[in-house]
């Protein structure tokens, strides 16, 4: 595992009641006992940017489940990745993120990134703990990052919070580069709406003191 991340690490910061879990039983058996299924296991993420993905019948989704058969033969339709290994329509969809079905590749650990609209694939994460510590860093910053409340200290506060962004990209591309790798990674698009000052909770400081 890239980070450490751990449940207590989670609770201490989000309370317990915040953090959600699949069950072992949502995996495939060739994937439950994986380091990165383990992880969403016991450790979980916060409520929030990410959504883990509710199990259908007691089972997560595969990716020939959630994007169109004609579309994943081959994955030819899907830029940047024509040599998708022949098992990826088994691999489960662990989460949502923006418009984006998030899959786990229980052989790698990588965390790859559908988006079906738009006919791309992306390698988002080198293994599960990415994931978690990327979705942590941003979801802390947006529950406790504040604006100061003065008009004129508005712009000083957008270029603090573009810092904060800016720092959790590098210090994220220093241990696993596919997160940031482009502009147009699921992460970047969020690290640039979070820098613009949206997807503050309405009840979030950061917020209440840019709004009102």
């Amino acid at each position: 595992m890239l980070f450490d991340v751990t449940r207590g690490e989670l609770a201490d910061i989000f309370g317990e009641d915040r953090l959600v879990t699949l069950p072992a039983t949502a995996f495939p058996p060739s994937s439950a006992d994986t380091e990165g299924a383990r992880l969403l296991q016991t450790v979980g993420v916060p409520t929030g940017t990410l959504l883990l993905r509710e199990p259908d019948d007691g089972r997560l989704p595969l990716v020939q489940d959630v994007i169109y058969i004609e579309d994943f033969e081959g994955f030819e339709d899907f830029e940047g990745f024509e040599d998708a290994p022949p098992d990826a329509g088994e691999w489960p969809v662990i989460g949502w993120l923006l418009n984006a079905h998030l899959a786990l590749d229980p052989g790698s650990g990588k965390v790859h990134a559908f988006d079906a609209d738009e006919g791309t694939a992306q390698e988002l994460h080198t293994d599960a703990s990415s994931l978690l510590q990327v979705t942590l860093r941003f979801q802390r910053l947006l529950e406790e990052f504040t604006f100061s409340g003065d008009d004129g200290d508005e712009e000083a506060g957008f270029e603090r919070l573009e810092r904060e962004v800016e720092r959790i990209r590098q210090e994220t591309s220093s241990m696993d580069p596919l997160p940031f790798q482009d502009d147009d990674t699921v992460w970047s698009v969020i690290g640039e709406e979070i820098a613009a000052g949206q997807r503050f909770n309405a009840t979030s400081p950061g917020a209440r003191s840019l709004h009102g």
